[in-house]
Order: C-alpha cells, then structure tokens, then sequence
C-alpha cells in the first residue's frame, strides 16, 4: 500500500514548505525593521495590550515560536513583565492560527500552480533586477516564499492521491484521539513548527486518509508540540525566561486538556451548527482557532495567579554586589565613608560591565595587568549584571548613606560625603539614559540608510571611549603605576570633559550637513539628536562621578551636577 505513495515527494514538498515558512519569516522581520521589536517592546503595558500585540505581530509575521522566543529575550532583559509575556504569548498561540485558514483556503479551495508558479517567477526576477534595494529584495523573498509555501503543499497534497483512492478509512483501525495527540506533539517537535504540522494534517484530511477527528487530535498536539522550541530557548537562560516558557506549556497542555472533556460538544458545533461536515478542511481550520481562543478565555484571567507561582517555582537568584558596606558600620564615619567611596567606585565598575555586555563593547587592546586582571573575574559577570541589580546596588549605598549621616557627624565628614553621593546619583542616572537609548542605537545599524548606519559606528565609539576613560582614571587612582606615567587626574577629566562637548558638536554639525544634502530624514534626524541629547547627557554625568570619587576640583575646573 505505501509504494502508491510517493515519499520522496511528499518529503520534498514538507521542505519546501518549511523553507517557505522560514524565508517568509526572514523576509518579514527584515522588511519590518525594528517594528515589530518596537511592537511588542512598548505595547505590552498591559496584559490586553500585550494579548492584541502577540496576536498581531503573529499574524503578520506567520510564527508563533518567532515572536513567543523575542519575548523571552525581551523578559530575559527585564524590558517586559512575565503577566505581559503571558499575554502575549497566548496572543500568539491566536495569531498563528491564521496560517491554517491562509492555507485551507488558497491551497484546497484554488489551482494552487494559478499563483504559487507566478510568485515564484516574479519574485525570482525581482532578486534579480532588484538587487540594489535591500528593501526590495526582501519583497522579492516575500513573493517567493508564498510561492514556496503553496508549491511544497501541492507537492504534498499530490503525491497522496494514489494513497488515498486505495485505502478505506472504515478498514482502518481506531487508534483513539491520543494517539494523533501524540503524532501531532512529534511531528511538531521535529520540524519545530506547528504551522508545518497543521499543513501535513489538511494534506491527508483532504485527500482523505485521516478523518476529522484524527486531524483535530493532531491540532491538539501541534499546539502542545509548538512549546518544545520555546522550553529549549529557555535552557540555560534567566529564571524570567524559564518562568515565561513554562507559562507556555501550561497554556497548550491547560487547554488542552479542556478541549479533550468538551470534545463532542465541539465537534457537534463545528459539524453540525457551523455545518463543516462536508467540508473537514475548513472544519479543522476552524477547531484550531477555537481551541486557542477557548484557551485564552479560560486562562487569560488567571495569568497574575500563574505569574506568581511560576515566580516562586524559578527563584530569581540576586547576585550579591556590595563589596564594601555590606560588612562596615556606619557607626564609624571615618572607615564608613572610605567603604562607602569604594563602593561607588565598585558601581562605577558594575555599570561599565553592563554596558560593556548590552552594547557588546570587546576589549581588544588591553594591557598585560588589565589581561589578567580580567582572568580572575568571574567569566560570566557582564551577562549577570541587569539593570535592575544595578538599581538595587544604588539603592544599597543610599541606605548606608542615609546610616551614616544618622550618626554624629562634623561638617567636614558631611562635606566629604556630598560629592560620592552625587557620584553615584549620577552613575544611576547615566545607566538609565544608556538603557533607555540601546533598543534605539542597535536599530540605526540595521538602518537601510547608510549615515544612520555611520551615526551607529559614531555612538559606539563614543561608548568605547568613554569607558577607556573611565577605565584610565580608575586605574591611576587604584594604581597611579598601571598607567605607565604621572596622570594628572584633574587636568584629565577636564580634558575628557572638553572632548566629550566637542564630540556633541561634531555630532551635531554632522547630521546639520545631512538634513542640508538630503541624505536623511528629518524624522530620523529627530531620533538621532534625541539619542546624542541623551548620550551625551550621559558621558556628562559619567565624567563628574569621576570627579566626585577623585579629588576636589580647584574653583574653575570641571564642575556640574547630576541633574545634568
């Protein structure tokens, strides 16, 4: 019976469509730029906000693992609650359900060689003549993989016809619904992709060689199947993505499970009142949309309750970052002063290795003492450093602060406190700014613009420079030998602080030039001085820590605030 199937070419129509889903996701995010990070990072504010935002950025873009994954990196990154990851991964398990209707409708209902060959034509010749145009060619992909998309399901749907004319599926043994519950969950984990698995369930529905019920036992098991890949993004990563991923599981096996108790109910809804009995196809098309729809109605309200246990099942381990105040009283003015300068200079330290990991700043010239310096610290420090414990190490030092100034002090052990904690307001205030701006300076280099793209490489040696900076002050303060001359310190910094104004001008006659010859947009203009306001603000502020942690400036030197 299986040699009136041809394998080999249901096989290659299965990897043509998988390659059609994957370019058309490629082409998509390419073409989308930073909209759809934008999407889902500023429009998840709430958990409605974050549901219509994963169902719609998983319509367009046609996978749910693609956008489910972006948010893990999103909540790995503390940039979106896990009550909103949730949301919006349940959004996604809506939005991947168009696939199925796309193709029950255009790739069994039309001649599917009346599109799918003409796409690829007309997407294969754009390639060509339109290969200048990133943005182009990207639209040429998009036709392409459509057209790959339908061609590999007629390959498939072909190369069952013979099978199906030959068998009686009344001969056929009942294996019960967990059975197809289970192929759907393989087939699914093997492709890693429920959308392939919902194509390989209407090819054999339509050509008849499973019924509906078997085709929507393999729906239950492609939407649990689908969690696989989001669980192995989350091996190895933050308890955040681990709470977000098993969130996922919950959703798919809650659901479910749910839909298995009213499965003759639904199947009399979608045969007997939607009348799809004569029509499977659209009927299974149907029962996957019911089935995550139910799924969020169900669940959608419980998400804080799941939150919180999923939280205290994935302790979030908080490294401890205070190396000196942790074990000084305050009691002591003089030694708690000394700890509480060194632990500001610690900040400073903590912060620069989180910049260095979230703008993936590589230290290439170092010298033979900072070498091995570095050797010894722990190899994983930049990725453990989040924001967050760099709020919570701030807000450590300021209730020292606050114990030390409850002591008895005298003014000149007031004064000399003054200036540390405008160090380290100033510290946390940069790092704000720095995250605040990153989402903004990574998408100017994927920017198709090539002075937005110049304006990224001008912001990140501008970083680099800053921290080499602060890496030389803290180096002759620390060890005035390591700098291999007598350094100055305040002659430095004021130095540094006239570079940094003059890096601001520079940056700014730059893009002045540009609006002048039309090589940029004044909306891109608008983002780009927004960014170097920021930035700028930033080096600023870094610059007077370091004079606060030094010495005191002489009248007429360096001065400034932290409200800078």
């Amino acid at each position: 019976m299986l040699e009136l199937m041809d394998g080999w070419k249901f096989l290659a129509g299965l990897g043509i469509f998988l390659f059609g889903m994957f370019m058309m996701e490629e082409s998509i995010k390419l073409l989308s730029g930073r909209s759809f990070k934008i999407l889902i990072r500023r429009y998840t504010g709430t958990r409605i906000k974050g549901l219509v935002t994963g169902i719609v950025s998983t319509a367009v873009l046609q996978s749910s693992s693609a956008v489910s994954l972006m948010v893990l990196a999103f909540v790995g990154a503390q940039l979106v609650t896990l009550v909103n990851a949730i949301a919006v991964i349940m959004g996604a398990k809506v939005g991947t359900t168009i696939t199925a209707w796309i193709v029950a409708i255009f790739g069994f209902k039309f001649k599917i060689e009346t599109f799918a060959l003409p796409l690829i034509g007309l997407g294969g010749v754009g390639l060509i003549f339109l290969s200048k145009s990133p943005r182009y060619v990207n639209v040429s992909k998009l036709f392409i993989s459509f057209g790959f998309l339908f061609h590999g399901l007629d390959f498939m749907k072909t190369s069952v016809e013979h099978l199906a004319t030959a068998i009686d599926i009344a001969s056929l043994p009942t294996f019960g619904p967990f059975v197809y519950i289970l192929v759907g969950i393989l087939l699914t984990a093997i492709m890693q992709s429920s959308s392939a698995t919902i194509a390989v369930v209407l090819t054999t529905l339509f050509s008849g060689i499973i019924d509906f019920q078997a085709g929507a036992a393999m729906v239950i098991g492609a939407n649990v199947g689908t969690t696989v890949t989001i669980l192995l993004g989350a091996i190895g990563g933050a308890p955040a993505k681990k709470q977000a991923a098993v969130s996922s599981l919950l959703f798919s096996t809650g659901t479910a499970t749910v839909m298995l108790i009213f499965l003759p109910l639904i199947f009399w809804l979608i045969l007997d009142v939607f009348a799809f009995a004569d029509n499977p196809v659209l009927g299974v098309a149907l029962f996957h949309t019911l089935f995550n729809v139910m799924g969020v109605i169900i669940f959608f309200p419980a998400i804080p309750f799941m939150a919180n246990r999923l939280e205290l099942l994935f302790v979030e381990k908080k490294p401890i970052l205070t190396k000196y105040i942790i074990n000084t009283p305050p009691e002591v003015p003089d030694a708690a002063i000394a700890a509480l300068r060194k632990e500001i200079s610690n900040q400073l330290h903590l912060s620069f290795l989180y910049i260095a990991g979230k703008y993936n700043i590589h230290r290439r010239h170092r010298r033979r003492a900072d070498r091995q310096k570095m050797a010894t610290d722990p190899p994983i420090m930049e990725t453990v450093i989040q924001y967050e414990d760099l709020e919570r190490l701030h807000a450590e030092i300021f209730a020292f602060y606050a114990r030390i100034q409850a002591q008895p002090l005298d003014e000149n052990e007031t004064m000399r406190m003054e200036p540390l904690m405008r160090a380290s307001r100033s510290i946390m205030n940069a790092m704000r700014n720095f995250t605040d701006i990153m989402g903004e300076i990574k998408d100017f280099s994927n920017d198709d613009n090539s002075f937005m793209q110049s304006m990224y490489q001008d912001f990140m040696t501008r970083l680099k420079q800053l921290k080499t900076r602060v890496d030389t002050i803290t180096a002759a303060e620390s060890d005035p030998a390591s700098t291999g001359m007598e350094l100055d310190i305040e002659k430095t910094l004021s130095r540094y602080f006239f570079n940094v104004e003059e890096e601001d001008k520079l940056f700014i006659r730059a893009c002045a030039g540009a609006v002048d010859k039309k090589t940029v947009k004044e909306t891109d203009i608008s983002r780009l001085l927004m960014v170097n306001r920021l930035l700028t603000q930033s080096c600023r502020m870094i610059i007077l820590s370091l004079q606060g942690l030094t010495r005191r400036p002489e009248p007429g030197k360096v001065s400034g605030s932290d409200s800078l």
